[in-house]
């Protein structure tokens, strides 16, 4: 027998996994830091409306998305391991400095202290002056956030093609997504509690130090699986299992494998497709990651760092986290045991996934009985979601060579972004209004700023089952992309 053969395989793309679940938590708990520490302790200190949090909400969007455009083109360029590395130090750099907002207000508008701020008459000039000088001082933070930020799922993805094969991608790509809810999870029961017992301003520096502590192990453990010693050969020909076997053989004589040119990539209905999965839907999950704090807080009055608060958050993103790992089993069951190619078992899968945010339409009429219904039903769309992200960055290993998945991953997290801004921008501007109007507003048999709410839940509803049928249509069956 061949040493391959008798030799144990070794499974360090488990760990390489991990470091990207790792780096996609911190990621989400980074972003969440402002969404959960704004409503209940920065807006009293800056006077902020649900327009002015709207507004950098919409704008970090924009942000994210322009950043996307040219973040997988320079993971591309600069390879795994570096890009990840330059990526998740500007974004921790970025969530550090918003610590300093508070004492650059102070300074700019001759201030001595915050809770001098925080006395100003709300609604007078001096208010207006300083929401508007914090609103620009956190925009300008947050730019540095997304701009790192952006080169996380690139990264991500790229390093998943790397070292799974394609039956197991969606599976791995369903782990590290789910850092984004044990993000999401972990951030109410630690961030709020943070702001209260040490200001929100510590709150943003202990989370953003995280990601410095990444930076090293990631700098210590990866390596291309052909250059990692931690990799053995049984599991090198496992990873490598979809190449054939002269490929594998003489893989280290060959010529690095062709990228698709930037503009070329527009050419493919694979391309368009995974735009419009992205435009549609990523929205929907931004929208309840940024906002759902605030909708307890005004709804039901549980305040983040309120015992109820926080139970109602992390039961939301505990759902989310806990059905989402199962959105990388659907696909690879309709693959190993009905025998469908890898493209069609993950569409048949994102067709299932996409009904769960139907539920969210229960979420506002149920909520007049119990804010436990809304956690609930959020939770439940929230995994539905996380399921069907996985499945979608998954499709891009199907469809299009390694060299040009962080372009690809970029360009729909570009799209994604901008998504995400109209629904976060509309929905400030939106919520703000409808508190305006009281009962002259109504929805469904809401009045003011509860059928507003009422409103954006009817159109996260029902944008994943328009997202899979635009896809389909675009691209309804197996057609990889093959670069000449």
């Amino acid at each position: 027998m061949t040493p391959v053969q008798t030799t144990k395989m070794s499974n360090f793309r488990w760990v390489i996994c991990a470091l990207l679940f790792l780096a996609t938590t911190v990621n989400y708990m980074d972003r969440q830091v402002l969404s959960l520490t704004w409503k209940d302790f920065i807006a009293v200190d800056f006077h902020w409306t649900d327009a002015d949090y709207g507004f950098i909400t919409g704008m970090f969007s924009l942000f994210y998305a322009i950043a996307n455009l040219f973040a997988g083109k320079f993971i591309d360029w600069m390879g795994t391991k570096k890009g990840y590395l330059i990526a998740i130090f500007v974004w921790s750099t970025g969530a550090v400095l918003h610590a300093g907002c508070g004492w650059m207000t102070m300074s700019v508008e001759g201030y001595d202290s915050i809770e001098t701020l925080r006395l100003v008459q709300a609604g007078s000039d001096a208010a207006v002056a300083i929401a508007t000088i914090s609103v620009w001082l956190f925009l300008s933070c947050r730019l540095i956030l997304a701009v790192g930020e952006a080169g996380n799922f690139p990264a991500a993805i790229k390093a998943t093609a790397e070292y799974f094969p394609k039956k197991d991608r969606a599976f791995s790509t369903s782990i590290f997504n789910s850092g984004a809810s044990v993000g999401a999870l972990a951030a109410p029961a630690t961030i709020p509690l943070l702001a209260r017992a040490w200001g929100w301003e510590m709150a943003f520096i202990i989370i953003g130090v995280l990601g410095y502590v990444w930076m090293g192990l990631w700098m210590w453990l990866y390596e291309k699986p052909r250059q990692n010693k931690r990799v053995n050969q049984a599991e090198l020909n496992y990873i490598e299992q979809d190449n054939d076997l002269a490929d594998v053989q003489d893989r280290d004589a060959e010529k690095e494998e062709k990228a698709i040119p930037f503009f070329q990539c527009f050419t493919f209905k694979q391309t368009w497709a995974f735009l419009v999965g992205k435009f549609m839907t990523d929205g929907v999950w931004w929208f309840f990651l940024f906002w759902a704090p605030a909708y307890f807080s005004d709804q039901y009055g549980y305040t983040s760092d309120s015992t109820m608060g926080i139970l109602l958050i992390f039961t939301l993103y505990f759902i989310v986290t806990v059905l989402s790992i199962g959105g990388g089993y659907l696909p690879k069951y309709f693959v190993e045991k009905r025998g469908m190619n890898p493209y069609l078992g993950r569409m048949r899968a994102m067709l299932i996934f996409a009904c769960f945010p139907v539920l969210g339409l229960l979420a506002q009429p149920l909520g007049a009985y119990s804010a436990w219904w809304p956690a609930i039903l959020i939770g439940l769309l929230g995994a539905g979601h996380q399921a069907w992200s996985a499945n979608l960055f998954s499709t891009i290993g199907d469809m299009f060579p390694k060299s040009t998945i962080g372009t690809i991953v970029g360009l729909g997290t570009m799209t994604g972004g901008l998504g995400s801004m109209a629904i976060n921008m509309g929905s400030g501007q939106f919520f703000t209004w409808a508190a305006a109007q009281g009962s002259a507003f109504s929805f469904f048999g809401f009045e003011g700023k509860p059928a507003a709410y009422m409103v954006v839940f009817c159109i996260c509803a029902v944008a994943y089952l328009i997202g899979w049928c635009i896809m389909k249509t675009l691209v309804p069956k197996y057609k990889p992309i093959v670069v000449e």
